[in-house]
């Protein structure tokens, strides 16, 4: 597959945002293997994929909402994921914001390194090209968080993503290999843990639930022992609400 081909305002961006944004450490960069790897971390706003595409390893692509992607579907998804919950009064600057930033975003998100990721039928076009990749050695990145809330340090896994090392196996007879990585921007810091393998042998849903346990684990442990700190969220709430890492909450189970 070949590399993707950036554009003039990409460049300028990209530049200006690692100019910016503040410098991030992978520590932990050897438990990232070369090829094979499905990297998953904790989205925490935009520092997730921000620090994926400036300090991760070139051949990890990031899987993103797909209609970033495209100019038609912008400003829907983006006013109905970003601001749809902001006060009435300003709602109405914040939709046409959302088609200002449209053309920003296409140019952008295509030429990042990213793969589109849809929740429609277009999710086939999202696993062969995840698979693609990985079978000419590029790594993914995943931010599987959904909107329900897990513990302090993540938000509930939406699972299907482990989906991948099924058919990747089925293609190429190749295991998969599933990275912990917990990002933690209040301390200019990216955590990567060791792998856990996909089991070819065992049930699909079963390995779901076990491979995403083991992540959103890892990266709760990885997260707790670190030095007190502000845990950035998935979910876009007021930073009052924003909890340490020392706040030891989990949600009951249903």
């Amino acid at each position: 597959m070949s590399q993707k081909k950036k554009t003039y305002l990409f460049i300028v961006i990209r530049a200006l945002v690692k100019f910016f944004y503040p410098k991030i450490e992978i520590v932990g960069r050897e438990n990232i293997p070369e090829r094979d790897a499905v990297l998953v971390g904790n989205h925490c706003l935009m520092n997730g994929p921000i620090s994926a595409e400036l300090y991760l390893p070139e051949n990890c692509y990031t899987w993103c909402a797909g209609q970033m992607m495209n100019l038609k579907e912008v400003p829907e998804y983006a006013y109905n994921d970003f601001w749809s919950n902001k006060p009435k009064a300003v709602r109405p600057f914040y939709k046409l914001l959302s088609y200002v930033i449209a053309p920003i975003s296409v140019s952008v998100f295509n030429s990042a390194r990213t793969v589109g990721v849809y929740h429609d039928m277009r999710i086939l076009s999202t696993f062969r090209t995840s698979v693609s990749m990985l079978k000419d050695g590029k790594n993914l990145v995943i931010f599987p968080e959904t909107n329900e809330k897990h513990n302090n340090i993540v938000y509930k896994f939406q699972d299907k993503f482990v989906d991948i090392a099924k058919l990747y196996y089925k293609t190429n007879g190749r295991i998969l290999s599933f990275v912990p990585m917990y990002i933690a921007p209040k301390l200019k810091k990216v955590y990567v843990g060791k792998s856990i393998e996909f089991n070819p042998e065992n049930d699909i849903a079963k390995e779901r639930v076990r491979i995403c346990k083991c992540l959103s684990d890892e990266i709760t442990d990885i997260a707790r022992n670190l030095p007190e700190h502000t845990v950035v969220p998935y979910a876009n709430i007021p930073k009052k609400c924003f909890l340490s890492n020392k706040d030891i909450t989990e949600v009951p189970k249903k």
